[in-house]
């Protein structure tokens, strides 16, 4: 097993590469479909509640809101499009008010340890992570859609559908995944 797949070599509290997708309502049921079909979209194996300790170390836990509610997080092994294996990770933002969110990501480090590049700059960024990323929002939307994806270094929350009232901003430093008649577009950064 390579670092990038380990648990416990992984800066958690730095955040992660992720795709945060905007629920569109703070119902569990909603919360549930879109985990879940992230989760399948991503391909990721097992599912656990700590971090701190290997997948070898612990028992799995069910890809559940009632998992997330009892551990805060959920971690994981996905594939990426190169065929390396990396920790994972997922979480909800909920609020009582609005709309909840599920973050979907990997830290940074593992990708460097995969070989994912990121370009020089004042900002994480990687044209690769994010364009899958992308496909995995996408697939997920077709089987529990969304109001709004964004992909990059700890997006959540950075925007919302509201805030963007359904229209692709000109300029992104995230990339965007807008569903617009039954249809997710996907705006990548060009800022």
């Amino acid at each position: 097993m390579t670092y990038a797949a380990s648990f416990r070599h992984q800066s958690w509290g730095e955040g992660t590469y992720e795709l945060a997708v905007e629920v569109g309502s703070t119902d569990d049921a909603a919360v549930q479909a879109v985990l879940s079909a992230v989760w399948a979209a991503a391909g990721v194996q097992g599912c656990y509640g700590h971090g701190d300790r290997e997948p070898e170390e612990q028992e799995p836990v069910p890809c559940t809101v009632a998992s997330l509610k009892e551990f805060g997080w959920l971690f994981g092994r996905v594939r990426l499009p190169s065929g390396q294996l990396v920790a994972c990770a997922v979480m909800a933002v909920r609020d009582d008010d609005d709309s909840d969110w599920v973050d979907f990501g990997v830290p940074p480090r593992a990708l460097e340890q995969a070989g994912v590049v990121f370009q020089e700059g004042a900002f994480i960024r990687s044209a690769a992570a994010d364009d899958w990323l992308a496909g995995v929002g996408m697939e997920a939307f077709r089987e529990a859609p969304f109001s709004l994806g964004v992909i990059g270094w700890n997006v959540s929350g950075l925007t919302d559908a509201a805030y963007l009232g359904g229209v692709m901003p000109e300029k992104r430093g995230m990339g965007h995944l807008l569903p617009r008649d039954g249809v997710v577009h996907y705006g990548a950064v060009n800022d």
